[in-house]
């Protein structure tokens, strides 16, 4: 059974992300932490009936209690994307969140799988590391970047203009990183053959690497994706939970490569290169990450460029992350 805590519980992500942890059958406390509103929250989702344990930890000097002694710490806290802001805008405003979140999970259960929500990924994965290896705690095998929204996208996506396809059993690679043209889905290497032409694969791999734009176009200045990224990140939690189990799970999701330097050979040579950071297909374990899965083929020539031209944005992005918290000290 996995003690969780949620960071940013009352937000558009936290709330419905809270209520799906609380359905989770293998969850038996769930601690959800907020600077404002988590306390009617709790409340509220603690009256589904699932037999976890529902407490709120409301502001700055409750958080190191929020994460005592948990197994499993989320963090989709943070500001979302509005019309016309880039990642690079919310960069500004939630890299300071998440490594004051990061340093209280560092200080309070060191040893807890931490699965990050917040935007931009690319950027906020690489500073929890660094505020891990800080503090002398860093390991590379526990901490993940929740790409998975990519992965739901890619195969709902496929699914609207091949309908006869189940979106749900569907399985396609979505490597690099989370957002914009670093996001690689490998349509190629489908777990069912799709038959793309060349102008359905350029239109799904747009519409796959920018779906969040038409989330927030569509809800017109009110937000970003949260419904679905709240699934998103409730599938991946759940992958991880069950590995801890004792399950063998595979979840594409954006890591250190140093937690598989040998796996991550194949996706260097693919065009990852030096890349400290890249979203790979990984094997999950009762320790974290157990291995990086090789790709079931190769990759088109198109797939292949399209690496590369994520490679050289991860680079940038992996940089900022770093160099905000190095600078920061």
């Amino acid at each position: 059974m996995v003690s969780v805590a949620i960071l940013g519980a009352a937000g558009g992500i936290g709330q419905p992300l809270s209520l799906l942890m609380k359905l989770n059958a293998h969850v038996t406390k769930l601690n959800l932490y907020d600077i404002v509103n988590v306390p009617g929250v709790a409340a509220d989702i603690s009256h589904v009936a699932t037999n976890s344990e529902v407490k709120s930890f409301l502001g700055v000097d409750k958080l190191a209690e929020a994460v005592t002694d948990v197994n499993l710490v989320i963090i989709p806290a943070g500001v979302p994307r509005k019309p016309g802001m880039t990642r690079d805008d919310l960069f500004k405003i939630n890299a300071g969140i998440v490594k004051g979140l990061i340093e209280a999970v560092a200080d309070n259960s060191p040893g807890a799988f931490v699965c990050i929500i917040s935007n931009p990924v690319n950027s906020t994965v690489p500073i929890a590391a660094e505020v891990l290896r800080g503090r002398g705690v860093y390991d590379p095998k526990r901490l993940f970047g929740v790409t998975t929204l990519d992965v739901v996208r890619a195969s709902r996506f496929v699914r609207d203009i091949r309908p006869k396809i189940d979106a749900a059993s569907l399985r396609i690679p979505v490597i690099g990183g989370h957002s914009g043209n670093t996001i690689v889905p490998l349509l190629s290497l489908a777990s069912t053959p799709l038959d793309l032409s060349e102008t359905e694969i350029a239109e799904l791999t747009n519409r796959i690497q920018f779906g969040g734009d038409e989330v927030v176009k569509a809800k017109d200045g009110a937000g970003s994706a949260t419904l679905s990224m709240a699934y998103a990140g409730a599938r991946f939690a759940d992958s991880l939970i069950r590995a801890i189990n004792g399950e063998k799970v595979v979840e594409p999701t954006f890591i250190d490569l140093a937690a598989d330097e040998p796996g991550a050979e194949t996706y260097r040579k693919l065009g990852a290169g030096f890349l400290e950071f890249f979203a790979v297909p990984v094997e999950l374990s009762s320790q974290g990450v157990a291995r990086i899965v090789p790709l079931n083929g190769g990759v088109t020539d198109g797939e292949r460029e399209a690496i590369a031209v994520a490679a050289k944005a991860l680079d940038t992005n992996i940089s900022v992350g770093l160099s905000f918290v190095r600078n920061s000290a």
